[in-house]
């Protein structure tokens, strides 16, 4: 199906013989999304590399670091910058890398917690020239070290933009806490403005402005954030549409589009599912419209503004398409998922909280 597509990982405990009461059907949701799939030539070796980079600052445990890889993230790197530099596509792939460090990292821990990690995650953003204390969470020295490369190729225009987003990221990563803590779960509405950020989306479009000068008069017009916010809606009900079955299993589905319109407007799992893929439809139109209201402001900048939304248009596909090829989600059933389009609706089990930072469990999806 996919010559150029390596073949995926699969686990040793593969899980055999096991049968499920219920599979959940996931609609084709990007099926008339005009972006195609692309992916970056230096894919393999610069994978390779990001990975070897993350693991030798040791933030997992062995079988968790091994859950970690599988994830492949530097495939959704290759498929989100496609025309990346060399150089670029390491930023992207560690930084995917970073983004998935913090979601592990942060996702057991309460929310006074978090914010105690965020603020050592962005001070090492700010100063990264600055030595990281001695016992300090791992990841403050994993986004310095990522952030040091990075701004190396970055213009200054792209570094103050990834900076700003960065920090509203790490705000929501904050408020998603808050409302574990309190087991809230917010209407569709509210979920889609706090998930537009802490989907990680905004500062990704960043990285790929690193070699533009788009000044902020332009990046922060209404009609490019509309575009942006457009962009990480789709990304999030992608996700969401993918992830639930593994995230209902663990207990960790509070900030999921499907559990958040079930319980808002009491809607069964099925109906659930056809309520996002009809918005996702409903905000592909919204964001295609709005491409035609995009302002000319000169050759040179319009010329850079039009780069930027590529990344826009083709980080929806991107995502889409690492979710079955990765094991991220679907562990090595990935290809024959996103064939027949039914995922089994694995059985709950109980996560493994009590262990944090380098000792934290993540599961295996071929284990649930």
């Amino acid at each position: 199906m996919l010559e150029e597509m390596d073949t995926q990982n699969s686990t040793t405990e593969l899980a055999k013989g096991c049968a499920h009461p219920e599979m959940l059907y996931l609609p084709e949701t990007v099926r008339d999304w005009p972006w195609t799939r692309m992916i970056n030539p230096y894919y393999k070796e610069v994978a390779h590399e990001s990975s070897v980079w993350l693991k030798s600052l040791e933030p997992f445990k062995e079988r968790s670091q091994y859950a970690f890889d599988i994830c492949d993230f530097g495939r959704l790197a290759a498929l989100a910058y496609p025309f990346a530099s060399r150089e670029d596509l390491r930023t992207a792939a560690d930084l995917m890398s970073v983004f998935f460090a913090i979601d592990e990292y942060t996702d057991v821990e309460p929310q006074q917690v978090v914010k105690e990690m965020t603020g050592v995650i962005i001070d090492a953003v700010r100063n990264p020239t600055k030595p990281r204390p001695e016992g300090e969470v791992v990841l403050g020295e994993i986004t310095r070290q990522f952030w040091v490369r990075a701004e190396k190729t970055a213009t200054p225009e792209a570094a103050k933009h990834f900076v700003d987003t960065f920090a509203d990221y790490l705000d929501s990563v904050v408020i998603q806490a808050g409302d574990r803590d309190q087991n809230r779960i917010r209407t569709a509405e509210e979920y889609f403005e706090t998930r537009s950020n802490n989907i990680g989306t905004r500062p990704s479009f960043a990285i790929g402005e690193l070699h533009l000068s788009i000044p902020d008069y332009v990046f922060y017009h209404p009609t490019i954030k509309e575009l942006e916010f457009l962009s990480s809606c789709l990304v999030a009900l992608d996700n969401d549409i993918v992830s639930y079955s593994k995230e209902q299993a663990l207990g960790d589905d509070r900030h999921n589009i499907i559990t958040v319109v079930m319980h808002q407007f009491n809607l069964t799992l099925p109906e659930a599912m056809n309520w996002a893929s009809e918005r996702h439809k409903k905000f592909q139109d919204q964001f295609l419209d709005g491409l035609r209201n995009v302002p000319a402001w000169g050759k040179d900048i319009d010329d850079q503004i039009a780069v930027y939304i590529e990344h826009l248009g083709g980080w929806p596909r991107a995502n889409y398409c690492w979710h079955f090829e990765s094991g991220r989600y679907f562990g090595s059933k990935g290809l024959e998922i996103q064939k027949t389009r039914y995922v089994p609706l694995y059985p709950k089990r109980n996560r493994v909280t009590h262990l944090h930072k380098e000792d934290i469990d993540i599961p295996i999806v071929d284990c649930l």
